[in-house]
């Protein structure tokens, strides 16, 4: 026969042997793991979130690459320091050919200039020469003085010692021989220079053609 064992589970120990005070340790001891591994989970995740919170904080790291608008900005800003600015361009004056042409035509008139010019001097002698060029001399101070007024640059003595300050015109004196340093410089005036003070040219007629320095005679 099958003999049946009922089991009564409301039955509680009333001793504690030795089993039973092992079993309750291992009891304790694996549900105090249990407690710490749940408590490592949760600090772990705690501080995972606030260092998610602090990278979306933070602004981004200084070896972040620029984008390619701001390194383009650079570059140019850059040429701009690199690139000296270009010189100002050098505006020329036209001047128009007539009053040139006026002043050969008086030169000619009244000392013959161009003939004397262009003759071939070769086959003459000097007196003939000399007597030539007393001729286009007395012309040529004529025309001068009639149409222009002339008065020389500086004022000293030629052969005298002049001395010209920082800042003197360089137009209107010219350095010559060992030209060392800066101004002031002092020197020897060999030439005083001339500049005309006032013109006194006749005006051209209308269609008046001054190309044409003196006109072909022709004797009847």
């Amino acid at each position: 026969m099958n003999t049946i064992y009922a089991i009564d589970l409301s039955l509680r120990p009333t001793t504690f042997d030795l089993w039973h005070v092992c079993l309750a340790g291992t009891v304790a001891v694996l549900a105090l793991i249990l407690i710490v591994l749940l408590l490592a989970m949760v600090i772990s995740l705690a501080r995972s979130k606030k260092r998610l919170a602090e990278q979306i904080i933070q602004p981004a790291p200084q070896n972040t690459p620029e984008p390619v608008v701001k390194i383009v900005e650079k570059i140019v800003e850059v040429e701009k320091l690199v690139h000296a600015p270009a010189p100002e361009p050098v505006i020329l004056k036209e001047s128009t050919p007539d009053s040139a042409l006026q002043l050969l035509g008086l030169l000619q008139k009244e000392a013959r200039f161009i003939d004397f010019i262009k003759e071939n001097i070769t086959a003459y002698s000097d007196a003939d020469i000399g007597v030539a060029a007393r001729v286009v001399h007395e012309g040529c101070n004529k025309t001068l003085n009639e149409h222009f007024t002339l008065a020389p640059v500086r004022s000293e003595q030629e052969g005298g010692k002049v001395t010209l300050q920082q800042g003197f015109d360089a137009s209107t004196v010219r350095l010559t021989g060992n030209i060392v340093g800066s101004a002031p410089f002092t020197g020897t005036l060999i030439h005083k220079g001339w500049q005309v003070t006032g013109i006194r040219l006749p005006k051209l007629t209308q269609g008046h053609n001054a190309n044409i320095i003196a006109p072909a005679e022709v004797e009847l």
